[in-house]
């Protein structure tokens, strides 16, 4: 089975390198990439632990952008994770997300939610801190019945405690998965609720794939998604989107597998 989605606790994943791709293994899993949110910190361990349960890791990242006014999720595949441009990126990253971090914090307060960062770092570890850290935070003090509730009450753009942050443009997004090397995917389109006009902009920008095959997609989004990737020339690609049990109960690793000719066709353009 070939996985190209899935997280790991170098972002907001529930599991380790190490133990997420033990995990893949044991499911069956023969190819998984490790894409974590605007970071390749985790590589190094998936490497090694890729070698030691007989797994091929593609190298690479999640990175949230957007494109005519629209958020849009866009995966770096086959990326060389020493790229110099990649890692500022996402050292300025951590930066802003800290920062972020400690306004929705106070926001929480502000509300009556005694929560502070320390809290948040006790669920993140050495993780860039984001928005479902401090979920779980709220899921375990009982003021939030799961992850989804605290979104929608919380921490969605509509929350209580929601503050806006850096914007990445979707053209420069995939211009640094490019020049490290990678192929660019807009993720889970249906869940985004992306439509023509977002994707043929992508495209035009140099996006290779659209993630089709997704564990959030029914049949009649995977259709439609289908149709426009002919349309526009892009690879239709396939992820579980894993986080763990924790996080994303419903994902599961390989649940969304690619066909090996889709793979071998995304895996030549990034060698183009």
């Amino acid at each position: 089975m070939i996985d190209l989605h899935s997280h790991t606790t170098a972002s907001d994943g529930q599991y380790p390198p190490s133990e997420l791709l033990a995990r893949a293994a044991a499911a069956g899993v023969t190819v998984l990439a490790v894409t974590d949110h605007d970071t390749v910190a985790g590589l190094a361990e998936a490497a090694e632990a890729a070698r030691t349960h007989g797994v091929e890791l593609v190298p690479g990242i999640e990175l949230s952008a957007f494109i005519l006014g629209r958020e849009v999720h866009i995966l770096g595949h086959f990326l060389r994770p020493d790229d110099e441009d990649i890692a500022r990126f996402s050292e300025r990253l951590r930066h802003e997300r800290d920062t972020r971090m400690e306004a929705m914090l106070e926001r929480m307060r502000q509300l009556g939610y005694p929560v502070h960062m320390e809290h948040v770092r006790a669920v993140a570890g050495n993780a860039q801190l984001g928005r479902p850290h401090l979920a779980r935070v709220l899921v375990e003090r009982g003021w939030a019945v799961d992850v989804k509730a605290a979104f929608d009450r919380f921490l969605g753009t509509r929350g209580a405690a929601w503050v806006d942050r850096y914007k990445l443009d979707g053209t420069e997004a995939i211009r640094l998965i490019r020049k490290a090397g990678g192929t660019a995917t807009l993720a889970h389109p249906g869940s985004s609720r992306m439509e023509r006009q977002e994707i043929r902009a992508l495209a035009k920008a140099g996006l290779a794939g659209l993630e089709v095959l997704h564990s959030d997609h029914n049949p009649s989004v995977k259709q439609k998604y289908l149709g426009l990737a002919k349309e526009l020339d892009l690879v239709p690609t396939s992820g579980s989107d894993f986080h763990g049990e924790a996080v994303s109960p419903d994902h599961k690793l390989g649940d969304a597998a690619m066909p090996p000719e889709l793979f071998a066709k995304l895996r030549a353009r990034a060698a183009a």
